[in-house]
């Protein structure tokens, strides 16, 4: 977690560069994949959640569509102080995980048939297409189920059914 503080000059440090930064560092700093942890300089007060909801408020002011329509904000704002206002927090942080979840396994799937050499995936495909195939013929032929469709015959005499196959 990276750590910085908030001045009272509005200027936020970084204690692990031991350097100030602005809104803009601290969004690309998220977007490498580290979280942030904000503190006010004076009261140690965390205002993580203030530089985050800014960070998303100023990419919504350069044009980048919301992702928090005013509908889903109005909504969130009615749960404050409802009973389910705990429920909806984590349902929603699950359902954005799973979504990341689902995402990564399908860009490791797209990269996966990419990479790959183009022959060994086609010589893949037709080995599968072959298994699928023999697999549908072998079932429609079974022994047992062949047994039953063949034609029989009675014996002149009655006593047993010989099977056509049998006679030649």
């Amino acid at each position: 977690m990276r750590a910085f503080k908030k001045y009272p000059n509005r200027r936020l440090y970084d204690i692990e560069e031991s350097k100030y930064v602005t809104v803009e560092d601290i969004r690309k700093i998220i977007l490498n994949g580290e979280s942030i942890s904000v503190v006010d300089s004076k009261t140690e007060k965390d205002l993580t959640r203030t530089v985050l909801m800014q960070i998303i408020s100023e990419q919504e002011g350069e044009g980048h569509e919301p992702i928090l329509t005013n509908r889903v904000l109005e909504q969130l704002i009615r749960f404050y102080g409802d009973a389910m206002q705990s429920i909806v927090g984590r349902y929603i942080e699950q359902s954005i995980m799973t979504f990341l979840e689902h995402q990564d396994r399908y860009q490791r799937s797209v990269r996966d048939l990419t990479s790959g050499d183009p022959l060994k995936l086609m010589r893949n495909a037709m080995e599968q297409n072959m298994e699928f195939w023999n697999r549908m013929a072998g079932s429609a032929l079974r022994p047992e189920r062949a047994q039953q469709e063949r034609p029989r015959e009675t014996a002149p005499d009655g006593a047993s059914d010989i099977n056509q196959a049998d006679k030649n």
